[in-house]
């Protein structure tokens, strides 16, 4: 019998850096239990070319990612989400489209590593460091028996697990 496959968007207000990122490490790790997407409240157009950087780097696969608009996900054709978090703070408190199907929500919200000024070392360790800490919760995120607890405790968890910041 197959498992179910969570679908899970992230959320940021320009869908280059931190979405991205969980996107990528999502897929990655979630493997065949998990699909994930990103989108933006207000998308560049282009994904971070530190961001692309960062996750080839550590082996993740980078091909066919966009910056893209959150109105995609919220089409009557669109996946439905199960999960839908939020992971920069101008994000989290802005409007949300109407998700269908009342997916599980919380804040996970990291720095903007597209914020740091500075030399070329300084901005690749602050993407570095934002990819280490998504990836971090998102392990925490995978090791949760999601089968086996109730739907309030979960969102609890979920929500505990943004308050839980490394900054």
């Amino acid at each position: 019998m197959m498992d179910k496959i969570y679908n899970t968007l992230f959320i940021c207000s320009g869908n280059s850096a931190r979405s991205i990122m969980a996107e990528v490490i999502l897929n990655h790790l979630g493997k065949d239990r998990f699909r994930a997407y990103s989108a933006g409240s207000h998308p560049r157009g282009e994904v971070h070319p530190l961001t692309l950087q960062v996750l080839s780097g550590k082996g993740y696969p980078i091909e066919g990612l966009r910056s893209k608009g959150w109105d995609e996900f919220a089409l009557p054709d669109a996946p439905k989400m199960d999960f839908i978090f939020t992971v920069c703070d101008k994000a989290a408190g802005e409007a949300c489209p109407a998700w269908p199907g009342q997916p599980i929500t919380a804040h996970w919200g990291f720095a903007d590593p597209v914020a740091v000024s500075g030399n070329p070392e300084k901005q690749l360790k602050a993407f570095a460091n934002t990819q280490f800490q998504i990836a971090t919760r998102i392990r925490t995120f995978l090791s949760l028996p999601l089968a086996r607890i109730d739907r309030l405790s979960l969102q609890n968890q979920l929500r505990q697990m943004g308050q839980d910041r490394a900054e």
